[in-house]
């Protein structure tokens, strides 16, 4: 699987590539409802089988606050679907249920044209990174306003569910979270929010520096980059300066991140027969990894291989300094 989906751009909508990148991998999923299901339902459902669905119901305007995965299970042999919303805009939002309810109902929608009756239980969870506290009801039927003498007579009319939740404003990542990497993941999703990434490195370096592989060591640092547009390579490095292994592995995956584009770029320059695709890639992927606004590929490819070699030379120079002599 991609470290970024192909519909993404990270440097535009880091939380939502970051969502999907990570929580589109089994191990991560599990854990993730393992951890914040109701444990009744968790432990019985049979979670080798789980997989991701490759659709969306979110609408592509909605995609910078929201962001969704959907995912098949079997409970007791019965297939179910978990449906996961990320949830990032700054303020709460108290038509959540009715939101999930539409949604939910494309979902069936959609299974019922594939596969008719009976219809698998969706099972809604609401993941919210936001700065303010979910102090909202979770429950469809409590945004109705109904007459006190006949609310018991009119429920059974009204559609009734509830969503699971995680907020990540009152959830500390560091004192509840069981699975390690997660641990990881959740720490640096709610230090990004809170503008405070170098903490989290910090951290990483006193805490997990061995708990972490080389695949999720890459997308945590991408994800830092693109996520705080003030923060310098230099001051994450200096950030690791307790732990000098850690550094090590970061700069040893941040060359091998360079490499893999430079890569890309040279066999983009053999399709063409001519080295425009070997600087082109080299631009873009180091652009990329200092966190800059990547530049303008239509315009890249107006230029001499001479002028693209020069172009990048400027931004290597860049690296140099802020990466390599750190």
């Amino acid at each position: 699987m991609a470290d970024t989906p192909p519909d993404l751009d990270l440097s535009a909508h880091p939380n939502d590539a970051f969502f999907k990148t990570i929580f589109s991998e089994p191990q991560h999923a599990i854990a993730f409802f393992k951890n914040h299901l109701p444990s009744d339902i968790a432990k019985r459902i049979d979670w080798p089988s789980l997989a991701v669905l490759p659709t969306s119901f979110v609408q592509s305007s909605l995609r910078q606050i929201h962001s969704d995965l959907l995912f098949s299970v079997t409970i007791e042999g019965h297939p179910t679907l978990l449906y996961l919303l990320f949830e990032h805009q700054s303020t709460v939002d108290p038509t959540m249920p009715l939101r999930l309810f539409g949604y939910i109902g494309e979902i069936l929608t959609q299974h019922h044209k594939a596969h008719g009756l009976p219809l698998p239980p969706v099972l809604p969870f609401v993941f919210h990174q936001g700065p303010d506290a979910w102090n909202i009801s979770t429950a469809f039927e409590d945004l109705f306003a109904l007459p006190p003498d006949v609310s018991v007579q009119l429920l059974p009319f009204l559609p009734k569910f509830q969503y699971a939740l995680l907020d990540l404003s009152r959830y500390q990542p560091v004192s509840q979270e069981k699975d390690d990497q997660l641990k990881i993941i959740l720490q640096l999703m709610k230090l990004a929010r809170e503008q405070q990434v170098l903490e989290f490195f910090k951290w990483l370096a006193s805490t997990f520096s061995r708990q972490i592989s080389d695949v999720l060591l890459r997308k945590v640092l991408l994800y830092a980059l693109h996520s705080d547009s003030d923060l310098d390579v230099g001051q994450i490095f200096s950030s690791l300066s307790s732990n000098p292994e850690l550094g090590e592995r970061t700069m040893s995956v941040a060359e091998k991140l360079i490499a893999k584009g430079e890569a890309r770029g040279e066999a983009k320059g053999e399709a063409r027969g001519m080295s425009k695709g070997l600087w082109i890639g080299k631009i873009l992927t180091t652009e990329e990894f200092l966190g800059r606004k990547t530049s303008n590929l239509l315009l890249l490819e107006t230029l001499s291989p001479t002028e693209l070699e020069k172009h990048y030379n400027l931004v290597h120079q860049e690296y140099e300094m802020r990466f390599k002599k750190v």
